[in-house]
């Protein structure tokens, strides 16, 4: 995953990610399917050990990241989390940490009450 660093990206809990070091070549498999094959196993290996994983998949699903393996998911299973999110009404793992009470502080930035993924 290149690790973009704009406003926009995330900051504090992405250099705590597995993939920080790793080839990101790994993470933008060819295929976009719902059954990642051979060409995603490796971002999944990855991803499948990293500690932020939640946050990360939070993260590229609320933003609409349609390209890649983030959070151990395709852009083809996230957005079918993100229909089945829109039409139950949910709401993701990063909005309830958000609205959550103690949660003054942005994940992004870090700090207290930032939370760790989990």
């Amino acid at each position: 995953m290149a690790i973009d660093h704009s406003p926009a990206a995330p900051s504090e809990w992405c250099r705590r990610a597995a993939c920080v070091g790793e080839d990101p070549e790994i993470f933008f498999p060819l295929a976009d399917t719902l059954a990642p094959g051979a060409e995603a196993r490796a971002a999944l290996a990855v991803c499948r050990r990293c500690p932020v994983l939640l946050v990360c998949r939070s993260w590229a699903i609320d933003r609409g990241e349609d390209a890649g393996i983030w959070g151990a998911t395709t852009a083809a299973q996230r957005r079918a989390v993100r229909r089945a999110t829109v039409e139950s009404g949910a709401l993701s793992a990063y909005q309830r940490y958000r609205a959550a009470p103690g949660a003054d502080v942005d994940p992004e930035r870090g700090g207290e009450g930032g939370g760790e993924a989990g």
